[in-house]
This record gives C-alpha cells, structure tokens and sequence, in this order.
C-alpha cells in the first residue's frame, strides 16, 4: 500500500507565495514528489514543498491570455470590437495588471485589439506620459 503524499496549502510561507506561483504558472508539489528540476521551498531546515515551473512559453500564453480574457469580460465583448478610446483604457488596464511583463506580450495584445503592435506602443506611451 504506497502513501500518498500531502501538501499544507494552509503553511504561512506557502500562502504568501501563492499568488506569485499562479502568475507565472507555477504549481505546488509535496516534497516527497520533488523532481530535480523542482525548487525547493524551504523554512526553518524542513522542505515545504517544491515550486515545479510551467515548461518554457506556457506561462506566457496562460498568463497574458488570461488577462486579456478578463479585460474582455470587463468590458463585455471582444477587446477588437471596442471603439479607440476604449482599447487606449483596455491597455492602461492590462498595463497595471501587468501584462506587459510577459514575454511577446505587444504582439499579444495587439492582436486581441485588433491594431498593429507600433499602435499598441502608442498607447502605452499616452499612458505613461
């Protein structure tokens, strides 16, 4: 009979450093389960748990397309179909929730949009100014 092997979610460290893991598409494994290439998490001398990394370029995608999912529901249609001024609003608000951090993100958006990614700098420079 094997064991299975159980993670407290509820660890103050662990807690902390969930909402970091779930942006970048990271998940938590118990430590017994702990690959080589999983980071440990360790507190006071014991391992926690191990961060395992999402495989490179896919917490682009889920991250960034997350993000512009959720604006679209904001504004309740397709970020393409929204008049000028509200795709300049649409950037400001990806832009403080951080989707330009991804990688290829200007293209991403750009293309949600439906503009050019030199237009979506544009915006993002009226923002910034």
């Amino acid at each position: 009979m094997s064991r299975r092997a159980t993670l407290d979610t509820g660890h103050p460290v662990l807690v902390t450093v969930a909402p970091l893991l779930e942006r970048v598409g990271a998940t938590l494994v118990p430590p017994e389960e702990c690959a080589p290439d999983d980071v440990p998490l360790v507190w006071e001398g014991a391992t926690l748990a191990g961060v395992r990394l999402p495989a490179p370029g896919a917490e682009t995608d889920q991250g960034i397309d997350r993000l512009l999912s959720d604006v679209a529901a904001e504004f309740g249609c397709r970020l393409a179909d929204l008049p000028r001024d509200e795709k300049q609003r649409a950037v400001r608000l990806l832009e403080e929730r951080g989707a330009f951090s991804y990688r290829k993100s200007a293209e991403k958006v750009a293309e949600a949009l439906g503009v050019t990614r030199f237009t979506v700098y544009n915006y993002l420079n009226r923002t910034r100014s």
